[in-house]
């Protein structure tokens, strides 16, 4: 029996890359919403005191950038001046129209840009996902829900978890290690904080999986000291956390990120297909563990690649598998964007916590 450990890890909606991802997400959820034809790229910058947005934006709808901005950081919990950031905060927006050069190749139906992504499925958990990073999300989701519904209500917006899972021949088996980092208010001792978010989110969520781990077995805040979070602490970037967005590392990852993206960005509709397509053939029996690549050419409809890897877990020919891939989805960029509705899509629900796994989103949706 051969044995190996695998982590992962997430972060909190709160922390800095997060907060972005968010805000850049926020705004293309709201130029969507007026014009489902919007071509958006934003990105987002956050510091002491200090958010910047810039991009390209070509959409009939009027944004507000200030006001969008402003809604997250209420929501994420960022009104306090403690944090030095929050919605009191200058919003600086350098935005400016999509390049003429891009946009001519997408008006064909052509791809945004250039670039390999791939998707990933495996049997280790209902939703297909590998376990790792299941966990350190939910573990991630669970810390905020404590805070936002007030039972650990010394906590504070910002958090990472990790989980490190030990698999034997190939499968999970148990827990080995999990490290939590979270701020919280001065008065309150790590030891007190540590107990309790092992009993209020550690083992009720391993328990959803049928798993479990000691108190021994979990690091909180590994400097003993955390107090005050968010961008004061660490400046955030959109994009930052693909390997968290992704497969927690468990998988390749393609050449760019989701968030502030509309659909007719490859590196975000492509990256969804794959999963799609990989979900799909582990879902329907075909293999055990999958991935799919695919790759295009700016101004090109259809992929200039499309992968199929099974890692010897097939349980049909390869032939089959290519044939029913090619009956589920149209990879073309049309294809993929109609079939999956993401021009329909309200894509900030998708930049915390990852972007597969969620059935709530079109790409997680199994056809029979």
């Amino acid at each position: 029996m051969s044995s190996h450990f695998f982590t992962s890890e997430s972060v909190c909606s709160g922390h800095p890359d997060k907060i972005c991802d968010q805000i850049s997400d926020a705004v293309l959820d709201a130029a969507l919403a007026v014009d489902p034809e919007s071509r958006v790229a934003v990105e987002t910058l956050v510091t002491v005191n200090q958010v910047v947005l810039a991009g390209e934006v070509r959409s009939n709808a009027q944004l507000n950038f200030e006001q969008i901005v402003k809604q997250q950081l209420q929501r994420l919990g960022y009104t306090d001046q403690i944090f030095q950031f929050g919605d009191y905060s200058p919003v600086t927006t350098l935005v400016h129209q999509q390049s003429s050069e891009i946009a001519v190749g997408v008006d064909e139906d052509g791809a945004g840009d250039q670039g390999m992504m791939f998707g990933f499925a495996c049997n280790e958990t209902p939703s297909y996902m590998p376990l790792p990073i299941v966990l350190a999300h939910r573990l991630a989701a669970a810390i905020d829900q404590a805070r936002e519904k007030q039972v650990l209500s010394y906590l504070r917006p910002d958090g990472k978890t990790q989980v490190t899972v030990k698999y034997e021949d190939g499968h999970p088996v148990g827990i080995e290690k999990i490290v939590l980092a979270v701020p919280h208010q001065e008065n309150v001792q790590l030891s007190q904080v540590k107990e309790e978010l092992f009993s209020q989110v550690v083992q009720p969520t391993l328990e959803q999986f049928g798993y479990h781990s000691k108190l021994s077995q979990v690091i909180v805040n590994g400097t003993g000291v955390w107090h005050i979070g968010g961008p004061v602490a660490d400046t955030g970037l959109t994009g930052r956390k693909i390997i968290v967005d992704g497969y927690g590392g468990y998988a390749r990852v393609g050449g760019g990120a989701f968030s502030g993206k509309d659909p007719t960005k490859v590196d975000r509709s492509g990256a969804y297909a794959a999963r799609y397509i990989a979900k799909h053939i582990v879902a329907h029996g075909l293999a055990e563990k999958v991935e799919v690549g695919l790759a295009y050419c700016i101004g090109y409809a259809q992929p200039v690649m499309k992968t199929v890897e099974t890692y010897g877990t097939e349980k049909v020919s390869p032939k089959k598998i290519r044939e029913f891939v090619d009956q589920l989805l149209d990879t073309s960029v049309k294809g993929i964007i109609e079939k999956l509705e993401l021009r329909k899509q309200r894509y900030l629900p998708t930049a915390a916590y990852g972007h597969f796994g969620n059935e709530q989103f079109s790409w997680e949706r199994l056809e029979d």
